[in-house]
């Protein structure tokens, strides 16, 4: 029993060491013009996840889905989202690949976190990841606004729509899809 005892320790102390030692050393890449390997990708996604899952309030948002109030978030995310988070013409962000994690294209790919979820990462960031604090650049209501325009993309109610057509010249996603829009999966 001792020998196996002192032989999980060892193994576990060459392994530290041999981890230790990639980090150290610099054999992790850090350029962010690279694709990360699945078990990076993973293991930053989880952290992330399970941190906002951990640290941010379970705040229901103050301000209601007003036509007004949507469209106001749609120019805030217009003036301060879309060069990294895509265009509201439906284009891929042109800065997208120049970010490592690349930025998630919200108006491509439009999440479906609770608004309380996405709040908080408008108003602190995300640490490693390009995505800036906003609380020191907008107010809590404009980030509220902005928070609705982004979970409520894939339902805007119809004079919305009309504006996004008229201002950008395409439909927004889910006007011109068919049927109802794929919903990814999200752990609460």
């Amino acid at each position: 029993m001792r020998n196996f005892v002192l032989g999980v320790v060892v193994t576990l102390v060459v392994l530290g060491a041999v981890a230790a030692a990639t980090l150290f050393l610099g054999y992790i890449p850090s350029n962010a013009d690279a694709e990360a390997p699945p078990l990076e990708r993973h293991l930053a996604m989880s952290a992330l996840d399970a941190s906002m899952e951990h640290s941010a309030p379970r705040v229901n948002n103050p301000i209601p889905p007003t036509d007004e109030n949507l469209i106001i978030g749609m120019k805030l995310y217009t003036m301060n989202c879309s060069s990294c988070h895509g265009t509201l013409d439906l284009k891929p962000s042109p800065l997208e690949k120049s970010f490592y994690p690349t930025p998630p294209q919200l108006i491509l790919d439009p999440i479906d976190d609770p608004e309380w979820h996405v709040f908080y990462a408008i108003r602190t960031g995300v640490r490693y990841s390009g995505m800036p604090a906003w609380n020191k650049v907008l107010s809590e209501p404009d980030m509220w606004k902005l928070t609705s325009f982004l979970t409520n993309i894939q339902k805007l109610p119809p004079a919305v729509q009309d504006y996004w057509k008229q201002s950008f010249g395409v439909t927004p996603p889910a006007a011109s899809s068919a049927g109802e829009p794929e919903m990814k999966e999200h752990k609460d």
